[in-house]
């Protein structure tokens, strides 16, 4: 008995919200009130209660339910505008961000380079990290990296070589880390030098005592032997 009196209310709460909709349609924007009789006729219960019922069934009909802005949103969707420039800021946005990274990253190899570049012939002093002193290999990378881009790079070469992200040879860019075994015979003993690779295979790095930074080529037969691998140091890495 409980469930059928909630759906008997249900019913007749739908049909008074199908009623006052249609009259709010149908009803002039303005009109006299009229007085409405204090009391119904004890005869025309009946035909109230028919009224009702017939008005419940008509509310939970389909065709019903769809004119109900309660169940059918479709109208307001259709009515609905997303600002117009909302799909274009997007595509900006996107397309911004993807070239604002590409720039940053060419622009912080571009940076490295012309620095590397302007302190050629600046003589190799073992343990040196200055122009005004000289520089050895890890101090000549160090250096260029703090002063080009603001990235501090471990102190020596074979921390650098265990630092940064491997990259293949082929895939080698501007501004990577390229490594040397030069401690021991042909390439056998550990990572003791480093340059940083410019193109086509040349690097420029500090190489030893009685010389200066110069530009040498992975292709010469000394560093062919001697190659250990190129690394990507972080902050570049994490740009591209």
């Amino acid at each position: 008995m409980t469930i059928k009196r909630s759906i008997l209310v249900a019913a007749l709460i739908a049909a008074t919200f199908a009623a006052g909709s249609l009259q709010a349609k149908t009803a002039p924007s303005s009109s006299p009130s009229r007085s409405t009789p204090s009391s119904t006729p004890a005869g025309s219960s009946n035909t109230l209660a028919s009224n009702a019922a017939a008005a419940s069934a008509a509310a939970f009909s389909p065709s019903a339910m769809n004119q109900l802005p309660a169940f059918n949103p479709a109208p307001m969707l259709a009515q609905s505008t997303v600002p117009a420039d909302l799909e274009s800021l997007l595509a900006a946005f996107e397309g911004a961000g993807g070239s604002a990274a590409g720039e940053q990253v060419g622009g912080l190899r571009q940076s490295l380079i012309k620095l590397a570049m302007r302190l050629r012939d600046i003589r190799y002093v073992r343990g040196g990290h200055d122009p005004s002193t000289g520089f050895d290999c890890s101090g000549f990378v160090r250096y260029v990296f703090a002063h080009a881009v603001g990235l501090e790079l471990p102190s020596n070469s074979a921390s650098q070589f265990l630092a940064g992200l491997k990259v293949r040879r082929s895939q080698m860019q501007a501004g990577d880390l390229v490594f040397f075994r030069t401690a021991g015979r042909h390439g056998n003993g550990r990572v003791s030098h480093v340059g940083i690779y410019l193109d086509n295979g040349r690097f420029i790095h500090s190489p030893s005592h009685g010389k200066s930074v110069e530009v040498s080529s992975l292709d010469e037969t000394y560093w062919a032997q001697r190659f250990a691998g190129a690394r990507r140091p972080g902050g570049i890495a994490q740009n591209g």
